[in-house]
């Protein structure tokens, strides 16, 4: 039976699962995001029989999950990180989806027409299919760089990050003006796709710009009685900036992105309640994503097409790909060869594509459905083949470097508001040849020993006190 109390068990137990296995799937090597989609498979009519077949709802669903993962992926990018990639990132997120785009959906034609494959489409069914899965995936491309802490040269993972949270606009309006030529029956009139995506850009740009700038004002100035409500606060404008954009006419997943780097650069109250906040709603949001997106599949639906989706698959990975990205980064003598190779395969499909795939659906498109189970079935093999190599062909193409270390043993953090930084230094016998107390040591002017870790046990420090080998300081000194 279908009760409250039912489905609040029930997404219970799959979130619960699904963070279970995750832990495991780690250890291996597989996407955490990968294993979310199968449990939800599992459970679903294929599996222990939960009945999920609505496509709105997981729109919607989708919807919501893509404005937190995107405005917490702008919160994390650094201008001075993106500023020396900005044209090759913009490039790859237009023209490289663009590109994409026209080179599958020739192919899908292709197979349609000229081989036995067991799918009939026309070209502009083919060009839509194509458009669903023509962006890389933002919640998988984040969540990979990020829990494996990808550490990579020339700027790379700045570059793939920036490409993953801009590129969903050119390919959400790409499906939608290609849903309403198909729909209408009208021709492809270039003219109006050009118009369209400038108002889209335009206002997503503009909107969220201002939203982000807003919100910044808005955090900083306002005087709320409990800090835990500084973050939903800023989770209202999120959702806000989105509605409006969309209402408008405008992109509200770029608005959403725009406005959480805007966030993210500037000095920002209560900046460590929003962080945690956001992160632990990004995760709850992303597993809700793939569960419910894996629910919807019927996996046995996915055999009919599972050969001609390998085949556009494989299409999209060994060509598609690869040639979008190397015509884009022509221009850049700076970049190598083995740059563009890992930049080729981090072309990760993920939630976006699926949650595009419904929007034929909704529209009714003729063999919509069988759209969509060619869009999850490559999904899941992009998953599976990009997803758990990325670390194994950074270190083959020798583009990884040593992991950066974020924050500090202690686990203190101070305001942004106070113009210093904390670092960790665990002495040596070198650093005591001098002289074994703090007194002793030739501490910088403006330096200031705050705490001392030996072992397990936390020491306030004085000058008398004696220091050993192996001890850890917590030092807090000046900006320069």
């Amino acid at each position: 039976m279908i009760t409250a109390e039912n489905i609040l068990l029930v997404g219970s137990i799959l979130i619960f699962t699904s963070i279970l296995i995750s832990k495991t799937g780690y250890r291996f090597g597989i996407p955490t995001l990968l294993l979310f989609l199968l449990v939800g498979m599992a459970f679903g009519s294929d599996g222990l029989g939960i009945q999920f077949n609505s496509a709105s709802d997981a729109q919607f669903i989708g919807m919501m999950a893509l404005s937190i993962i995107l405005f917490s992926g702008g919160m994390d990018t650094r201008y001075a990180d993106i500023k020396p990639v900005l044209k090759q990132g913009i490039l790859l997120s237009t023209v490289g989806v663009l590109v994409t785009t026209l080179l599958t959906g020739l192919f899908i034609f292709f197979l349609s027409h000229y081989t036995h494959a067991n799918i009939e489409l026309t070209l502009m069914v083919s060009l839509l299919l194509a458009a669903t899965m023509s962006s890389t995936d933002s919640a998988s491309v984040f969540s990979l760089l990020r829990s494996q802490r990808m550490n990579l040269k020339y700027n790379l993972r700045p570059m793939l990050e920036l490409e993953s949270g801009s590129n969903d606009p050119m390919a959400y309006m790409l499906t939608i003006v290609l849903i309403q030529v198909i729909g209408s029956g009208s021709n492809f009139d270039v003219t109006v796709i050009l118009k369209d995506l400038f108002i889209q850009f335009l206002f997503g740009g503009v909107i969220g710009y201002a939203f982000g700038k807003f919100a910044v004002w808005l955090v900083n100035k306002i005087e709320l009685s409990n800090s835990a409500l500084y973050p939903i606060l800023l989770l209202s404008l999120v959702f806000i900036t989105f509605t409006l954009t969309d209402l408008v006419k405008g992109n509200g997943y770029l608005a959403v992105y725009i406005a959480g780097m805007i966030v993210g650069n500037a000095r920002l109250a209560y900046r460590k309640e929003t962080n945690t906040f956001m992160n632990g709603l990004t995760w709850l949001f992303q597993i809700i994503m793939f569960l419910t997106l894996g629910l919807l599949v019927n996996p046995h639906e996915m055999l009919d097409i599972s050969v001609t989706a390998l085949l556009i698959g494989v299409f999209m990975i060994l060509i598609a790909r690869p040639v979008s990205v190397f015509l884009c980064l022509l221009p850049f003598k700076g970049i190598t060869n083995k740059a563009r190779v890992f930049i080729s395969w981090v072309g990760l499909r993920g939630a976006v594509p699926i949650i595009f795939a419904t929007y034929p659906v909704i529209a009714q498109i003729p063999g919509s459905n069988q759209l969509f189970n060619i869009v999850f079935f490559i999904t899941l093999l992009s998953l599976t083949i990009q997803g758990m190599t990325i670390s194994k062909m950074a270190r083959w193409l020798k583009l990884d470097l040593p992991e950066e270390k974020e924050g500090n043993e202690f686990g203190v953090e101070l305001p942004e508001e106070i113009d210093t930084h904390l670092d960790d230094i665990t002495l040596t016998e070198d650093m005591l040849s001098t002289g074994n107390r703090l007194a002793d040591m030739n501490i910088p002017k403006g330096t200031l020993v705050m705490l001392i870790k030996r072992g397990n046990e936390f020491i306030i420090p004085n000058g008398q006190i004696e220091l050993h080998a192996g001890d850890k300081l917590l030092v807090m000194s000046e900006k320069k």
